[in-house]
């Protein structure tokens, strides 16, 4: 069973206060799957992120890389990943991928889909819903 918690981003102002929502909705959790269409602002949406973090970097998506590393403002790693151009999930795991999922550190994942299978019970599920007046709404499931 799951809670749901939603939030609405009228405008990229709205970004920096999503981010800090989020952070705080999701406490302790590490593993966030960020779902949307091409071009919702999951990318846009993990800079805000990693920005409230003190992540000072440039955060880009890592489409050809799979993942970026990135440090925060703590001095841990935040890690950023994007499946998109996944083709068989076991590509995730040859690079590693249980283990950053069991590093217990930030994992902040794009195109989750595609490596559904071998997502841990406990990752949290961030949707992101392109509105027709260009605002977005983030659902975020969290477990009861």
């Amino acid at each position: 069973m799951f809670e749901e918690k939603v939030y609405t981003i009228s405008s990229l102002n709205d970004l920096p206060d999503a981010a800090r929502w989020l952070l705080k909705e999701i406490g302790s959790s590490r593993l966030i799957a960020a779902t949307g269409a091409m071009g919702a602002g999951k990318t846009t949406l993990i800079q805000s992120i990693c920005y409230e973090l003190g992540v000072t970097q440039n955060v880009t998506s890592p489409t050809f890389a799979l993942v970026n590393e990135y440090i925060s403002g703590k001095g841990e790693p935040v890690y950023h990943f994007d499946f998109y151009r996944i083709d068989d999930p076991i590509e995730a795991l040859d690079f590693g991928l249980e283990e950053y999922l069991h590093s217990g550190f930030l994992c902040l994942m794009e195109w989750p889909e595609k490596i559904n299978d071998f997502l841990p019970d406990e990752t949290l599920t961030l949707s992101i819903e392109e509105q027709p007046d260009q605002s977005r709404i983030l659902r975020l499931r969290l477990p009861e």
